[in-house]
């Protein structure tokens, strides 16, 4: 299969052209200097002499505290950027996935979100994502929408290495009690992905960590895990807070967590808990 990544050089995007590759796939990874996704007609240009039989559209503005300020910002790579590559692939008959999140959701249910409930994001970061989904849906006929929540990974920076250095450095860390989700690890994601490409069970798919806790929770089982397998010393006492106590520019969802129906519908495999994502990333990280 030849197969266009976008984004190819964040956190995910990584991650998914190496297990691509590696799988035997011919790949084209595209960061920001090699596919300009706000540009049509580069779009149009790169993924017709390509001619991928599947495109993974992994480039977004993620910045979500920034993107209450920087709104056009946010839509041109989130929305535009996304009508891009949909009609781009289109054009060639190519299959499209493309990597959308939590945040649209209004974060509020008192349980998991299932693929096809309503959604009413409440940020710009979140509204923008929206956007794409939408225009992915309308724009190519043979789509996967794949949300996904709380990711992390070798590249990058991401909150399990925040914490790490955090906690080494810090006599005292406040973290929030009142979020909660579903850590994912990238590589878990690409898996999923690979798999998923390779079928025609076009929909939208919800893909995270199996099991939930909060952000609280998350960081002290990252705390005891790095003690065990990294052997490091943690010096900071973790102490619980509420997302009062850190106002931030964008509203977090009190509920992330994400029932994964269209997984066990389909037949696929589901995510490994979050524990064991967390214990898989650590083997492997370099630190």
């Amino acid at each position: 299969m030849r197969v266009v990544v976008t984004g190819a050089g964040g956190q995910l995007g990584t991650d998914v052209f190496k297990l691509f590759s590696s799988n035997g796939h011919e790949v084209l990874g595209c960061d920001r200097t090699k596919l300009d996704i706000t540009n049509q007609a580069e779009c149009n240009q790169v993924i017709d002499a390509f001619q991928p039989d599947a495109v993974i559209h992994c480039a977004a503005y993620t910045a979500v505290d920034a993107a209450e300020s920087d709104v056009d910002g946010a839509y041109l790579i989130n929305a535009v950027g996304t009508r891009n590559i949909a009609v781009a692939a289109e054009k060639i008959g190519a299959k499209l996935v493309y990597i959308s999140t939590d945040y649209v959701f209004d974060g509020t249910s008192t349980t998991a979100y299932r693929e096809y409930d309503n959604t009413d994001p409440q940020s710009i970061y979140g509204q923008s994502k929206r956007a794409g989904e939408i225009l992915a849906q309308t724009l190519n006929s043979r789509y996967f929408i794949v949300r996904t929540s709380w990711v992390y990974g070798a590249h990058g920076n991401n909150f399990v290495k925040t914490m790490l250095k955090l906690g080494q450095e810090k006599p005292e860390l406040q973290v929030v009690h009142d979020q909660k989700g579903s850590p994912t690890y990238t590589v878990h994601l690409a898996e999923f992905l690979l798999e998923l490409v390779d079928t025609e069970c076009y929909g939208i798919y919800h893909a995270s960590g199996t099991g939930e806790c909060t952000w609280y929770e998350f960081t002290r089982e990252i705390f005891e895990q790095a003690k065990e397998i990294l052997n490091v010393k943690i010096t900071a006492n973790l102490i619980p807070c509420s997302t009062e106590q850190f106002p931030r520019p964008a509203p977090r969802p009190s509920n992330s967590v994400m029932d994964h129906v269209s997984i066990r519908t389909n037949g696929f495999k589901d995510f490994p808990h979050w524990k064991d994502g967390l214990s898989e990333f650590l083997n492997i990280y370099d630190y």
